[in-house]
């Protein structure tokens, strides 16, 4: 028998991805898949696109306690991951989706979710420096948002080779509807949703904190970032254009573009671009990629890239089993793919 895996709240969007990026892993097994509100429903009725779960129903999340898993994947809505994970076994892997463990600061976290902080896990961003070894050593790993996924990857490089300064970041990025939940709102009904872009929660998004604890890590400073998320009249993907005013009068176009390929050189899921493509959300679709693009704007003396990925990809349940193979041993890209779909 190969690993098993459990997993709550695989009802939702972010948990059907990840059922669907597990059914093809080389080496894992899906065990209990728990559901609250879905609990008693078999899963094809809610994943209809996953017909090889035919036969399995969903249970509750208590059932996740003596469930037979060597890893616990939660896709919780923010603020109901500490509960579950407090019921799970000290030896068993635990990969959370939500936000409830990203935060250092229980002020941050309270002031972004409201509630108390139910502590700081691991953060699993692979791509940051030192990361690796970090999530590998874990039994208990916070994925990364989906918003901060985009935005940290692209102004790393850039505060890593010192192009720009700490204190003057930038960050607009438009997302599929996907990105909040599966829960039924009025605003992101379709007939309120196509044909129009929305800018919201601009200066007060709950992932800004995260996003700038991030950074601050690469920069080795605390930084100031202004986020303006947009939803787009999409189901999936997300696109970021993020910048900094450079440090240096000499900044180009080729410095920003060499420190985004020095920076990300053999990494298995980020791609830069060759010069002058920019990066398409639709081109990451399905995969765990994240598309970066960088230049320099002259007249406004900022670097600028341009990030592309899927949030339920390398923005969800993609980086999630990500961490999880660095967790249990296993090939990183394992169940993992750069490739998009199309069309």
């Amino acid at each position: 028998m190969g690993v098993i895996a459990a997993v709550a709240g695989a009802s939702g969007y972010g948990g059907g991805e990840l059922l669907r990026l597990l059914l093809a892993h080389p080496e894992i097994e899906i065990g209990v898949l728990a559901a609250n509100t879905s609990a008693g429903l078999p899963v094809t009725d809610v994943h209809p696109n996953l017909p090889d779960l035919e036969g399995r129903v969903f249970t509750d999340a208590e059932a996740l306690a003596a469930a037979e898993a060597d890893v616990v994947f939660l896709a919780l809505p923010h603020g109901q991951s500490a509960a579950v994970a407090a019921t799970l076994p000290g030896t068993v892997r635990v990969v959370d989706l939500g936000a409830d463990h990203r935060l250092a600061d229980p002020q941050a976290w309270r002031r972004a979710y409201g509630g108390e902080h139910a502590g700081t896990w691991t953060y699993g961003m692979p791509e940051l420096p030192g990361a690796r070894a970090r999530i590998a050593a874990s039994r208990r790993v916070a994925a990364p948002g989906c918003y901060p996924t985009a935005s940290t990857l692209a102004l790393a490089p850039l505060l890593a080779a010192g192009l720009v300064e700490p204190q003057d970041l930038s960050v607009v990025a438009a997302s599929g509807t996907s990105g909040a939940g599966r829960s039924a709102k009025v605003n992101l009904l379709g007939s309120e949703v196509m044909g129009d872009l929305t800018a919201y929660k601009v200066g007060t998004h709950q992932h800004r904190p995260e996003i700038v604890q991030a950074l601050s890590g690469v920069a080795g400073t605390a930084v100031s970032l202004s986020f303006t998320p947009v939803l787009a009249p999409l189901p999936r993907g997300i696109l970021a254009t993020c910048s900094g005013r450079a440090t240096a009068a000499g900044a180009d176009s080729d410095a920003v573009y060499e420190a985004l390929r020095s920076a990300y050189a053999g990494e298995p899921f980020v791609r830069v671009l060759p010069p002058g493509r920019w990066p398409h959300a639709a081109a990451t679709l399905g995969g765990n990629a994240v598309h970066v693009q960088g230049t320099y704007d002259a007249e406004s003396g900022r670097a600028i890239v341009v990030s592309a990925i899927d949030n339920l990809g390398k923005g969800a349940a993609g980086q999630a089993l990500q961490c999880a193979n660095l967790m249990l041993g296993l090939a990183e890209t394992a169940g993992l793919t750069a490739q998009g779909i199309a069309p």
